[in-house]
């Protein structure tokens, strides 16, 4: 069994960005036209009229100010609220692919390494453009990479489940180091008609290098720890999206087959399953919580990261200790953990200590806990 540590890190970020000020506008114009449209029977109390939006009340409910989106004229418009994407042909490479190319070259770069150097790609992510070809199988194509590629889903947690796969292979010998690409397109998915989440979302793509200790050259390299990974069913998060959907009878309403959550409950039941796998996680491996010098959480919600790090070190955390990036880039699912990890490693110091964890629906969580090298 080899020693494995994490060598590199790349993102991609799409160029344009939405503001929340942007995105209550649309929301809002859209709320007008229907509750003027259904007037009648709101009055006569069939209908329930929608409610406006405000910047205020998205960031008071999550901590976002702004998100990335592969097209922003789609999502602001109020006559399409989606992002839209050109039809590709078959011989181009897909959007998914594309954004991941971005994240895994630069994670190469980052680590010393080249195409050449891996034998495992695993694109790990939410949302997946299509269930075949594999989009990893795609991306090693475009890559130039040798031997084997699949894909994995497990919602917001599938780059933590993703890094324990690629240890688990790399450390075993079954691949020489691995790539943990996460690209998601949240808005896809997004109901922007939904006053309760029409705000969460939004696009980017990350990769990790994932290689033996013995031979790594990257300037950060960190070696992993531990892993360990919990699921538990649930359907407060749920997406009815799927290849079954023409053939259900009756028909699934179009907002049906997005995403969905209850959000209050997701809360109350997420933050004390992730605060305990990650105090006993660390405390498995001897490591006190108060020694982490790093915790770089999913970014789903503001409130949510702040309690799960005030309950694993029994006080309030500091910006330096959990880092948000949710502010700029919303939720953007698997990859949120790894933005968070990739902008902020480079100050820590040899010795020190960090936990990347992800966690989403399911329920599923996984923890990734690093020592600087």
């Amino acid at each position: 069994m080899k020693k494995v540590c994490i060598s590199g890190s790349g993102l991609f970020t799409p160029a344009e960005s939405v503001s929340n000020d942007e995105l209550v506008v649309a929301f809002n114009a859209y709320v007008e036209s229907y509750n003027t449209e259904h007037a009648d029977a709101i009055a006569a109390g069939a209908v329930a009229a929608l409610v406006p939006s405000s910047s205020e009340f998205i960031f008071k409910a999550s901590g976002i100010k702004a998100r990335y989106t592969v097209d922003k004229a789609g999502v602001i418009d109020p006559e399409i609220m989606h992002p839209q994407i050109r039809v590709r042909g078959n011989d181009e490479p897909s959007l998914m692919v594309e954004m991941g190319l971005v994240a895994a070259k630069q994670a190469l770069v980052n680590a010393g390494r080249t195409a050449a150097d891996i034998d495992a790609i695993l694109v790990a992510c939410s949302n997946l453009q299509r269930p075949y070809p594999a989009m990893a199988v795609e991306l090693q194509h475009f890559l130039g990479a040798g031997g084997y590629g699949y894909d994995m889903n497990v919602a917001c947690a599938s780059a933590a489940f993703g890094v324990q796969t690629a240890v688990d292979a790399v450390s075993r010998g079954s691949a020489r180091a691995a790539l943990v690409v996460s690209p998601e397109i949240c808005t896809g998915h997004l109901n922007f008609r939904n006053r309760d989440c029409h705000f969460i979302f939004g696009d980017a793509a990350t990769a990790l290098v994932v290689e033996p200790l013995e031979t790594a050259i990257g300037e950060h390299r960190f070696e992993v720890l531990g892993t360990r990974l919990q699921t538990q069913f649930s359907n407060n998060i749920r997406n009815n999206f799927g290849f079954l959907n023409r053939s259900e009878a009756p028909s699934r309403p179009w907002n049906d087959v997005l995403f969905t959550q209850e959000g209050r409950k997701v809360f109350k039941e997420v933050v004390p399953m992730v605060a305990e796998l990650l105090v006993s996680h660390l405390t498995d491996l001897g490591i006190a919580p108060n020694s982490v010098k790093r915790f770089w959480l999913h970014q789903a919600n503001l409130s949510m990261n702040q309690l799960i790090a005030r309950k694993v070190l029994g006080r309030e955390p500091s910006l330096e200790e959990a880092p948000i990036i949710l502010d700029e880039y919303a939720n953007t699912s698997s990859a949120g953990s790894v933005i968070a990890f990739h902008k902020y490693h480079a100050d820590l110091k040899p010795g020190d200590v960090g936990v990347l964890c992800a966690f989403g629906a399911g329920y599923s969580a996984g923890s990734v806990v690093v020592r600087k090298l």
